[in-house]
């Protein structure tokens, strides 16, 4: 695997290293001593897959907050995403910086995100499959989200959403406090 930090430290795109010969390729798309020899241990807890109908779909801005805090890896196993990070950790020198990645079943390619990390995708193609795998077991009383166009982070979305959740569409901004 390549790992490759992005401009925000602590997340990270990990592409394949593929062995190929006339059959294909074969690689690795998750080795704990390989990630742990990168920083970036993580013992595995659960897996789910988010399937997505219609281009333009938006899901996120999304993260758990203590103690439930996540890593992710994420992946598009079919389709395009055009995949987001955002730093939402008060004190990093980052803070409410964004990154985003275009996440293909073409290019295989993975995106790493540690706890204190917002995390959410639109599809840029209909019938996108995205594969999560994570560190701790979702606890739904710990599931947080800021709104998607919040302009405290100001995200570049490469079109407006066709699809998106009341939930997430209804998801706090970061300067404004949520209701008791």
């Amino acid at each position: 695997m390549i790992f490759t930090e992005s401009p925000l430290p602590g997340a990270f795109i990990v592409d394949l290293a593929p062995v190929a010969d006339e059959r294909g390729f074969f690689a690795r798309a998750y080795c704990p001593e390989e990630f742990a020899a990168n920083g970036l241990a993580m013992e595995l807890r659960q897996c789910s897959v988010s399937y997505n109908t219609r281009k333009g779909t938006l899901r996120g801005l999304h993260y758990q907050r203590a103690p439930h805090e996540e890593h992710k890896l994420v992946r598009c196993t079919a389709g395009a995403i055009f995949d987001v990070v955002v730093d939402i950790r008060p004190h990093s020198a980052h803070y409410r910086r964004w990154f985003a990645t275009a996440l293909t079943a073409q290019n295989r390619r993975s995106l790493f995100i540690p706890p204190g990390f917002a995390h959410g995708f639109m599809t840029m193609s209909d019938e996108a499959e995205v594969y999560y795998m994570m560190s701790t077991i979702h606890a739904p009383a710990s599931a947080q989200g800021f709104r998607w166009s919040d302009p405290a982070f100001a995200i570049e979305w490469p079109m407006a959403p066709t699809m998106i959740s009341p939930r997430d569409a209804a998801y706090p901004l970061l300067d404004v406090p949520a209701a008791p």
